[in-house]
């Protein structure tokens, strides 16, 4: 990268970040520097999205909801600009930029050099930008854990279910019942020695045992023994702040990979008497992370399940496996569950509902229905399968009681439909900012008719017409009945460029 890159992203970074909340004496240090080059993609594997949300956004969101007014440092790296733009100016926020990848370690020592002052009793978390199943009760309970230890450092386990030669996560390794000589650990059985990575088990020469040190006493260990545990490091930590603050820097790269690795703290917290503690999540999902497009496709299929084990007995939802409801509407809809007895809302399959749609009692969407936008909306509404229903950041798009929209209908902008109207099917309307649409009550509008920007009066019918900003009245004819429109045709524009072949 030439200076002019690195000093627009440094720029970048200074716009985009946020002053750090005085209050607060814990820090999140999210790791999100990595490309990742076997998810083989141009886009950084930070921001896959699992469940509709970048993967770095959920590791943040988890962090500001597991503890109140917390502080972020975001590291970004490969493809930062990306990430900046993605995740934009948040509370109590800052990014540091890691131009060169030279390990988790190096990362939190980049890190800390935004971090001028900050409680010696503070506590720092570090994530890796990549776990999107984490969640705030994971956090809390890790917390809540490192307080209760009165540890100097924690790191959150994982158990490794399948096939050992397939876990490429650093393996925990922990202080045996008795040593070599047959004495017993007693009171030390169990603690935390180091994080021994798999690469570096892989390069043991085969039938060479390992020794591990601990309080000056060796553990012994077989290539096999160590290859075969299954208790891995999720890459999730807590440390005090102090104690990180005094060992970050004396990390080095004496590794097969030749980085500097986060989880060689252990080993110095060790040899300084500092104590460390371990804790497992109780789900074991929270602590995924993903290296490829199978693994994030799994991590997306678990999201899914998790979304449809809170709906399942709420609403209908036709296909477990093929549906899209945003977490942000999961919540209003159990909120009003909590008010109503009986929602009546049917989920078809293949159904898309976005972040900022708001919806009511009574509602049906059919088969590969797409709502997305600030779409609001009222009571007693079927939406027809293979509809689409969006708006601009900005507009609203406001559905009334008693509404029918039918088949393939093209629902998009700044659009109010009044109750107890009928969009028939093949029915493209939209409106903008500048010409919004208005739909009075119980119009019916069918055909292949289009409508932009226009005020249509109550009780209409619309047939076959192209309404391009117009006002349409209601008119009564002779028969004291009000005029339908049909047929209506706009003249058209530009008919000399148009030739018979």
């Amino acid at each position: 990268m030439n200076s002019e890159d690195k000093n627009k992203i440094i720029k970048q970074i200074k716009k985009t970040s946020s002053s750090f909340n005085q209050k607060s004496k814990e820090l999140a240090i999210i790791l999100a520097a990595g490309h990742g080059k076997r998810i083989k993609s141009q886009r950084s594997k930070m921001l896959h999205n699992i469940w509709g949300v970048p993967t770095v956004e959920r590791v943040n969101n988890a962090c500001a909801s597991a503890v109140k007014g917390i502080n972020s440092i975001i590291v970004v790296g490969i493809k930062a600009t990306d990430v900046l733009n993605v995740l934009g100016k948040r509370e109590y926020t800052t990014y540091a930029y890691q131009e060169e990848q030279n390990g988790t370690g190096h990362a939190v020592q980049v890190a800390l050099k935004n971090v001028r002052s900050f409680p010696k009793d503070g506590i720092v978390y570090v994530l890796p930008g990549d776990m999107g199943l984490i969640d705030a009760d994971t956090l809390k309970k890790l917390r809540k854990s490192f307080v209760e230890s009165e540890a100097d450092m924690i790191v959150l386990t994982g158990i490794f279910k399948g096939d050992p030669k397939d876990n490429s996560y650093g393996r925990i390794i922990r202080v045996k019942a008795s040593d070599p000589a047959d004495m017993f650990s007693q009171q030390d059985d169990g603690k935390v020695i180091e994080i021994l990575e798999q690469k570096d088990i892989l390069a043991l020469p085969e039938g060479k045992l390992y020794f591990a040190n601990y309080k000056g006493r060796n553990y012994v260990f077989t290539k096999s023994e160590l290859i075969k545990n299954n208790e891995y490091n999720s890459g999730v930590f807590a440390f005090k702040y102090d104690k990180l603050r005094e060992l970050i820097d004396k990390l080095k790269s004496e590794n097969v990979q030749k980085e500097i690795y986060l989880t060689d703290l252990i080993s110095l917290f060790n040899e300084k008497n500092y104590s460390v503690a371990a804790v497992s999540p109780e789900r074991d999902y929270v602590v995924m992370g993903f290296n490829n497009k199978s693994v994030l496709k799994e991590m997306e299929e678990i999201a899914r399940t998790n979304v449809y084990t809170k709906l399942k007995d709420i609403i209908e939802i036709e296909d477990p496996d093929d549906f899209f409801i945003h977490e942000n509407v999961v919540e209003d809809i159990l909120k009003l569950d909590k008010k109503h007895t009986v929602l009546d809302i049917t989920i078809g399959r293949g159904v898309y509902i976005g972040k900022d749609v708001k919806l009511n009692l009574n509602l049906t969407f059919g088969k590969n229905v797409f709502v997305d936008g600030k779409v609001v909306f009222g009571k007693n509404v079927t939406v027809s399968q293979n509809v689409h229903l969006s708006c601009y950041p900005g507009q609203t798009l406001k559905i009334g009681n008693d509404v029918q929209i039918l088949w393939g209908d093209i629902v998009k902008g700044n659009i109010v439909i009044g109750d107890g109207s009928r969009i028939e099917s093949s029915v493209n309307i939209t409106g903008s900012d500048e010409f919004p649409l208005r739909i009075g009550k119980n119009v019916i509008i069918k055909g292949t008719s289009y409508i932009f920007g226009s005020k249509i009066a109550d009780n209409l019918f619309i047939e076959h017409s192209i309404l391009v900003k117009k006002k349409v009245r209601a008119m009564k004819n002779k028969k004291g009945k009000i005029q339908p429109v049909r047929y209506f045709v706009p003249e058209s524009e530009g008919e000399k460029t148009i030739q018979k072949l």
